[in-house]
């Protein structure tokens, strides 16, 4: 996404030629990785091979990075938003447009929360919402793909559209945020289900059918907690073709793959250090928030499929529940 970004602000005259990245920093072969992406223009560590153009600036200071911004776009492991957030509103520019590319969710005593109202709250900002089928090691080598914005501001959507959308990553918007925030989150569940049927060896068919059950569920969802999503949105980018390539391709499928080969031998810490070189696992988090919602609300039974993912990866459950529970 910071690729693109970095592209069209040198594209269009509406944005600042500088694009400012908040890089955690870490030593990479004994240099700060913050120097080898200003120098190299390339993370080497996360996305080797794809070259950011060199008005991208990495930036090891969360404070600086946002200092002055009219624009900012988070895409980081929602579990980490929290901690930085006070220091993001201290230096942002007043009135500034947010968008969330976070795939997660949170709750509090009331239920759920979605991260981009802990963004609208937290910094008193409109946020817009971007979510698709955006496997990030086939964006790097620019293959066609597409994504969906979601705005609540039809201003702000357009705007985003403008610094995001060039010919081999298409935007389309819908004003529907809640609806296109939980369709990305909610199907890294449904990944994780997918991994488990790869890891057992199952085929295509049953693959399938535990991406059909997991949309019926993320509909329901989505519809229990949430009025006036729109039905049309689940046809988006965000929503069934998000679903499809992540249970094909993705960290999620992949770590779960893993752990059903293993047995439930490894835990499912020990797969994410192995396999995803620092990144983070995001659908067993998921897994984990949506299962405290539903026992809050006594709908357990309601969702068998998300509980079922839920208990393979946290309790006694066996593997073969995926595919023997009553659906």
């Amino acid at each position: 996404l910071t690729r693109i970004l970095g592209q069209n602000a040198l594209r269009h005259k509406e944005f600042d030629d500088e694009v400012r990245m908040y890089v955690y920093e870490e030593m990479v072969d004994g240099k700060k990785l913050t120097d080898i992406i200003n120098t190299e223009n390339e993370n080497v560590k996360y996305l080797k091979g794809a070259k950011f153009t060199p008005n991208v600036v990495a930036v090891p200071d969360i404070s600086e990075a946002v200092k002055g911004a009219t624009m900012i776009c988070f895409c980081l492991p929602h579990q980490f938003l929290k901690p930085i957030m006070p220091k993001i509103k201290e230096s942002v520019a007043p009135g500034a447009k947010c968008l969330s590319a976070i795939k997660g969710i949170d709750f509090d005593d009331n239920g759920v929360v979605l991260i981009s109202d802990l963004l609208r709250q937290g910094l008193n900002a409109d946020c817009s919402v971007l979510m698709g089928a955006n496997v990030a090691n086939e964006m790097a080598s620019d293959a066609f793909c597409e994504t969906t914005i979601g705005y609540k501001i039809k201003e702000n959507g357009d705007l985003f559209k403008l610094a995001f959308d060039c010919p081999s990553f298409k935007v389309g918007t819908v004003q529907d945020t809640v609806g296109v925030e939980l369709c990305g989150a909610l199907k890294n569940i449904v990944a994780i289900g997918a991994g488990f049927c790869d890891g057992l060896g199952y085929g295509g068919n049953t693959k399938a059918a535990i991406i059909r059950i997991g949309l019926k569920e993320m509909i329901k969802f989505c519809k229990t907690f949430y009025k006036g999503i729109d039905d049309d949105t689940f046809l988006e980018s965000c929503g069934v073709a998000d679903l499809i390539t992540t249970c094909f391709g993705g960290r999620n499928r992949k770590c779960a793959e893993a752990y059903a080969k293993h047995g439930k031998s490894k835990s499912l810490e020990e797969i994410e250090a192995e396999l995803l070189g620092g990144q983070k696992l995001q659908g067993t988090l998921t897994a984990k928030e949506v299962n405290h919602i539903l026992k809050m609300k006594g709908l357990e039974h309601e969702f068998p499929f998300f509980t079922t993912v839920y208990k393979i990866s946290y309790e006694d459950t066996p593997l073969s529940a995926i595919t023997e529970t009553p659906y």
